[in-house]
């Protein structure tokens, strides 16, 4: 029987701080969810390995890693409204739930949404929800947000998306580029105006929707 505890442990230690994860908020919340409560019965083994994994056909559960580090450049704060953009079975969404006060997870498929609910209602998490909706629209019903994480790489973040911060909000995002490299990238809001910064490279898989449109030929 795997001790999911001590390979919580393990991921906290040899795939978080090891890889200038600092924030103790973040490192706390890595270390109290139970990352295997999100994926099914014959994947709990590898809950905890340090790549994507594959929770549905398509769709992962982002590197701890890189989540780490995306969540440690958008500095979620205690009294803030975060927003999950394709959390599939919501691991996302309750390690955001532990650093901001109410977490929206959003998600296009009624299964995943179905089987994230259950799963933050069966571990307490009472400040996070997972709704349904288009990932490429966001979730203008609950904007605007002081944080907006995206669990999977984009070719280009929408315009609605980045709208939905609020004014001093952060966005975080892989955003793959031309030549295919995925870069860890932070967006952040000030007036009607938005900064961008690379912050490190990452392999993580696009989510659907997301894809960089092919150009045309001649």
């Amino acid at each position: 029987m795997t001790d999911f505890a001590a390979a919580r442990l393990n991921m906290v230690e040899s795939q978080i701080r090891t890889n200038k994860v600092t924030d103790p908020r973040i490192v706390d919340a890595f270390g109290t969810v139970r990352r295997e409560a999100f994926v099914g019965e014959a994947q709990r083994g590898i809950a905890y390995i340090d790549e994507d994994l594959e929770v549905a056909p398509g769709r992962y559960l982002m590197e701890p890693m890189v989540l780490a580090r995306l969540l440690q450049a958008a500095l979620p704060q205690a009294g803030d409204m975060a927003l999950d953009i394709g959390c599939a079975t919501g691991y996302s969404t309750a390690v955001l739930a532990r650093l901001a006060e109410t977490v929206v997870g959003l998600e296009r498929e009624r299964a995943l949404i179905d089987a994230a609910n259950r799963t933050l209602n069966a571990l307490d998490v009472d400040n996070a929800v997972v709704v349904e909706g288009t990932l490429e629209a966001g979730y203008q019903k609950q904007a605007p947000y002081n944080v907006i994480v995206f669990q999977g790489a984009v070719a280009a973040v929408p315009e609605a998306v980045k709208r939905q911060l609020a004014d001093r909000g952060r966005l975080v995002a892989v955003v793959v580029d031309q030549t295919g490299i995925g870069r860890g990238t932070l967006i952040q809001r000030a007036g009607d105006s938005f900064s961008s910064r690379t912050l490190f490279d990452a392999a993580t898989p696009l989510l659907p929707g997301f894809a960089r449109e092919a150009g045309f030929v001649f």
